[in-house]
């Protein structure tokens, strides 16, 4: 029987933080592509046969906000990712995309979430019938520990919008009962926050997302684990000249990205990598290289050991381009959000560990073919549960 709740397909609303950065601003230009012709960006979309209560992929709209006062159009340029003769036929839908200014400085983190309240409320009354789900795609910031405050009260009179903003934005959509997605790798999913997911009923997914080297790494990793070959050492390198490259040559702001670009390897082969030598062989580096602009690229050393512990070595060098491959995840993220909020989940989801660096929740996927499979599985159980009772 079909559920009542799913009666009619509807749309999807993104609301972006960060809208205007490399990423938001080519997921922008995607689901203004989409709308011109969806055969251009659907091919990406690993869940574009997925979840027809939510109706088609490329029925999607896109809202959010930025400090930046350039035009949505300027910073598609300004950032490089799109050519000229891809951006061109897409800017009359771009101009209408609404991107609003960031909440006011001098207000509180009460007071921001309070602002973007007020905001997310206008967004959904601009699209009453569609699904909304907030992305964050704020840049790194500095690691600060909220582990010990248990209520949200307390949230407000201890942090300082200016040093963590992504949790304004994170509160307001909870309050608004909105699906959260955290693409960027700021610690979100303190305590209190998930308490307050589960509580508005709402699922929250994170952090950091795993576009390039670190999803190979994983898929390399996996695949020495099933050989039992051993990992002796893994010296990543990563250079990229965007702003989130520039962003994360201050050290305070780059330590969580590479903590969790590191700590996954050991989790993965369930050892520590560098045991043998007492100190960690596990090397990741992030350079600011301003001609790679955002086409970053990536090398890898790994070394191995199999049979009588002889020694071997594998090199690997990505040129990937970074925004290219972040925003069909995004899109894909906010697919998977829409679908689990219809399914009545909640909290933290670790399912959806495929996506990220470093996956919130207990016990989430960590080899990559648990990752696919856990997939698989959630993607039953939300079918199961929207479109049947």
């Amino acid at each position: 029987m079909t559920n009542s709740n799913d009666s009619k397909p509807k749309s999807l609303l993104l609301m972006i933080a960060g809208a205007k950065g490399a990423v938001g601003s080519t997921v922008a230009a995607a689901v203004a592509a989409m709308q011109k012709n969806p055969d251009v960006i659907l091919p990406s979309l690993i869940t574009r046969n997925s979840f027809v209560y939510l109706g088609p992929p490329e029925s999607i709209f896109m809202t959010g906000w930025d400090a930046q006062s350039a035009t949505l159009v300027d910073s598609i340029k300004n950032h490089g990712v799109l050519t000229d003769n891809l951006l061109k036929p897409l800017e009359k839908a771009l101009d209408k995309t609404p991107i609003l200014p960031s909440p006011p400085q001098n207000l509180d983190l009460k007071g921001q979430v309070a602002h973007l309240t007020k905001d997310i409320q206008d967004f959904k009354k601009q699209h009453a019938d569609a699904l909304p789900v907030m992305i964050n795609l704020l840049p790194a910031c500095t690691r600060c520990n909220l582990d010990q405050v248990k209520h949200v009260d307390d949230l407000y009179a201890e942090v300082t919008p200016e040093n963590f903003p992504d949790l304004a934005y994170v509160l307001a959509a909870i309050i608004s009962e909105i699906p959260v997605v955290n693409f960027s790798p700021n610690r979100l999913e303190i305590p209190v926050v998930v308490q307050e997911a589960v509580e508005h009923r709402i699922p929250i997914s994170g952090r950091d997302g795993k576009t390039g080297q670190t999803y190979f790494k994983v898929v390399l990793a996996s695949a020495l684990k099933a050989r039992s070959l051993y990992v002796d050492g893994w010296y990543s390198l990563n250079i990229l000249g965007n702003a989130d490259g520039k962003n994360l040559m201050d050290p305070d702001r780059a330590a969580g990205k590479v903590a969790n670009k590191t700590e996954l390897l050991d989790e993965i082969l369930g050892y520590s990598v560098g045991e043998h030598y007492q100190e960690p062989t596990h090397k990741v580096h992030i350079d600011y290289y301003p001609p790679r602009g955002d086409a970053k690229e990536a090398w890898d050393v790994v070394d191995f050991c199999g049979l009588f512990d002889l020694p071997m070595s594998l090199r690997l060098n990505i040129q990937g381009r970074d925004s290219i491959l972040a925003a069909p995840m995004v899109l894909d993220l906010a697919r998977w959000m829409a679908a689990l909020k219809m399914a009545g989940c909640s909290g933290s989801v670790p399912e959806l560990g495929f996506y990220f660096k470093k996956p919130i929740g207990e016990n989430p996927p960590l080899s990559f073919q648990d990752q696919v499979n856990r997939l698989r599985t959630l993607e039953k159980e939300c079918d199961e549960k929207c479109l049947y009772k």
